[in-house]
């Protein structure tokens, strides 16, 4: 009875935790998106200007239009490419549930920030009672996790292993294991879908799992890669569960 319970709290902090994350994923597109749009059409118009008049232009007028280009940038708005390019939105369903993964996981690459009061106001409220739910949930998928390990452990004991050797063993095979899926596997995949070099998709995996965020590395991001639909949806279930398999490691 205690297990079948401890298992229904499970998959309902489970679904609440990603019904959190579609929720707010929601919120972000519906407050951001109109203000990026206004974003890229001034990006364009300012681009459209500086190659009508760019001959003529002062060191003053020079001056302005790099700071006025190296803003849009900072706001994630890459003035480069035809006019179809501007459709793309920054804050579609997909980039905006990997941002909330983000939040919550304390990552924060910082190249796709709320710009808008609303989104920041609501940034703020997302994270306060986010991140505490995520550690909630990285604890108890660890949990999960770490039964595996007392029934790897209660067999190898069962074949007369002692148990400093168990532990020591038990702790290599989950090592070695989450290396395998969650550093060297994703990192062909980030080669091939980023065009990374593998030493590169190492580095951001680490840099993404361990939380330091620098954010030279994101994915999604650039202009002249086509993605596939959800590939950052996909990519933030994988930096949720990498961090569970961080949370077991602490536990074991």
């Amino acid at each position: 009875k205690a297990m079948c319970s401890g298992r229904l709290q499970t998959a309902l902090l489970v679904a609440g935790y990603f019904v959190y994350l579609l929720v707010g994923a929601a919120v972000f597109q519906a407050l951001e998106r109109t203000a990026e749009k206004q974003e890229k059409m001034a990006a364009a118009q300012m681009k459209q200007a500086f190659l009508q008049n760019f001959t003529q232009l002062t060191v003053a007028e020079m001056e302005q239009f790099m700071k006025n280009l190296i803003e849009a940038i900072q706001n994630g708005v890459y003035p480069v490419g035809n006019e179809s390019q501007f459709e793309e939105s920054n804050w579609d369903f997909s980039n905006s549930f990997f941002f909330a993964g983000t939040v919550v996981s304390t990552i924060g690459y910082g190249t796709l920030h709320p710009k808008t009061a609303g989104g920041q106001i609501f940034c703020v409220f997302f994270a306060l009672f986010g991140i505490p739910l995520n550690i909630v949930f990285l604890h108890r998928v660890g949990k999960m996790l770490s039964l595996l390990c007392k029934k790897l452990g209660k067999f190898l004991y069962e074949k007369g292993m002692r148990k400093k050797k168990i532990k020591f063993l038990t702790l290599l095979f989950f090592l070695a294991t989450g290396i395998l899926v969650f550093l060297c596997l994703p990192s062909v995949f980030f080669q091939i879908t980023e065009g990374w070099s593998y030493s590169e998709g190492i580095y951001f995996a680490f840099i993404t799992l361990s939380t330091i965020g620098f954010g030279d590395y994101v994915v999604g991001k650039q202009s002249d890669r086509k993605y596939f639909s959800y590939y950052r949806v996909l990519v933030a279930i994988w930096i949720l569960f990498g961090l569970a398999w961080i949370a077991l490691l602490f536990n074991l």
